[in-house]
């Protein structure tokens, strides 16, 4: 049965990448997962596997890495695997990489502050995105690490320093919440779900998360307003919705991989020259007064082609952007502050 069901679901994320190319007539492209050996990182590293897109992949973590590699090396596969752990080694996981994904940090702990997990994280991710701008300078960013309205800002920062910076290249991985906003939307509306697109702007982390559901395609005419209130509720406390499911013992970390793979085939599908490729990201943007905000993107050869407008907004969106912009000022704030006094 689990075999079974296995084979289904690498089947299922093959053919999705299949439509536009085969493995065999896939150009070479390394991905590396910082963090592979966390609750995020070791589903990710799978999924990663499971793409024939993908020729060499890289995880790295500063503990348990190699059994993860070899564990996950076994899968019949095109991909080479390799792990390496420890400071020393990172350099060598980097090296050729053309898209780095990067989930690693600690979860919120008992008795830990906000301010508490921003500093841990926050230097997790200055080290890193400073090996990246030694080893990998012109390698897609994909930031995972939270808070990711914080973390993002501080890997441009960091690449600033460097000289590397180019803000095409780095994408604050907001994929989550556009799961979650189809899922609970083709619930709602009791529409398949496989054919739901709902775009999902701002940030990512509580009020900052804007679903669109006024431009959800197919629309539905079933919902009423109290329902995309409580629509926009529940993707913006997604997150929560899990910590308390798992009492204690753990946060999103499986929809959170399966999400951060999507994005990551969406850029390798970029950089491959498959057109029209569009996925929500929080990136560099002039769209709002903020310098960083999450909306449409195409991608392509270079990373991000293009940043998408906002497009047309029901009047509570409108509402909800407003409330949003200060909350997403004050995080970006806070992570150039933190990269420029550290």
């Amino acid at each position: 049965m689990r075999s079974s069901m296995f084979r289904s679901a690498q089947t299922a994320l093959r053919s999705r990448v299949s439509r536009s190319f085969s493995s065999e007539s896939s150009p070479d492209r390394k991905v590396a997962v910082l963090g592979a050996a966390g609750g995020i990182g070791q589903p990710l590293a799978l999924l990663m596997k499971l793409n024939p897109l993908v020729s060499k992949l890289a995880l790295y973590d500063i503990a348990g890495t190699p059994g993860v590699a070899a564990d996950v090396s076994h899968i019949n596969t095109r991909s080479e695997v390799a792990g390496y752990m420890g400071e020393d080694q990172l350099g060598q996981a980097l090296e050729g990489s053309d898209v780095v994904i990067i989930p690693a940090g600690v979860p919120r702990k008992p008795g830990m502050t906000r301010d508490d997990l921003f500093n841990i994280n926050a230097g997790i991710v200055k080290s890193l995105c400073t090996a990246i701008a030694k080893y990998c300078p012109n390698a897609l960013v994909n930031m995972i690490s939270n808070p990711v309205n914080s973390t993002v800002p501080i890997a441009a920062e960091i690449f600033k320093k460097a000289g590397t910076y180019d803000e095409k290249k780095l994408f604050g991985v907001t994929t989550l919440d556009v799961v979650r906003a189809k899922t609970f939307y083709a619930g709602k509306a009791n529409v398949p779900v496989n054919e739901i697109n709902v775009p999902v702007v701002g940030g990512h982390a509580g009020i900052t998360i804007l679903p669109l559901f006024s431009q959800a395609m197919p629309k539905s005419n079933a919902l009423s307003d109290e329902d995309i209130k409580a629509l926009t509720k529940r993707t913006q406390e997604g997150g929560t919705e899990v910590v308390e499911a798992k009492a204690g013992k753990g946060s999103a970390t499986l929809s959170m991989a399966y999400a951060g793979a999507v994005f990551a085939n969406a850029c390798l599908k970029g950089l491959n020259g498959v057109p029209d490729i569009v996925e929500c990201s929080y990136v560099q943007s002039s769209i709002t007064e903020l310098p960083f905000f999450a909306s449409k993107v195409r991608l392509g050869k270079n990373g991000v082609e293009e940043v998408l407008g906002l497009g047309s907004l029901s009047d509570y969106e409108k509402e909800g952007l407003e409330k949003l912009i200060p909350d997403l000022k004050a995080s970006i704030e806070k992570g150039i502050k933190f990269a420029k006094e550290n």
